[in-house]
């Protein structure tokens, strides 16, 4: 798995967690898929991803998008 995907995976586990959440525990928990979407917006725009720093971190070989 390179950094890519591992990114997009969290993102996608963050999305529908958000999600699951706010149906089933509190509506307040699509605050969490807001922010993964802003911050997935933010990133195509900018080139930062913080989750893009964490996975470097952990030896996960880079991509094509977060280099």
């Amino acid at each position: 798995m390179n950094l890519d995907r591992a990114v997009l995976a969290f993102a996608g586990l963050v999305v529908l967690a958000g999600s699951i959440l706010s149906v089933t525990v509190n509506p307040w928990w699509i605050a969490l898929s807001i922010f993964a979407g802003a911050n997935m917006l933010q990133a195509s725009i900018t080139g930062f991803c913080p989750a893009a720093i964490v996975f470097r971190s952990f030896g996960i070989r880079p991509g094509n998008a977060f280099r």
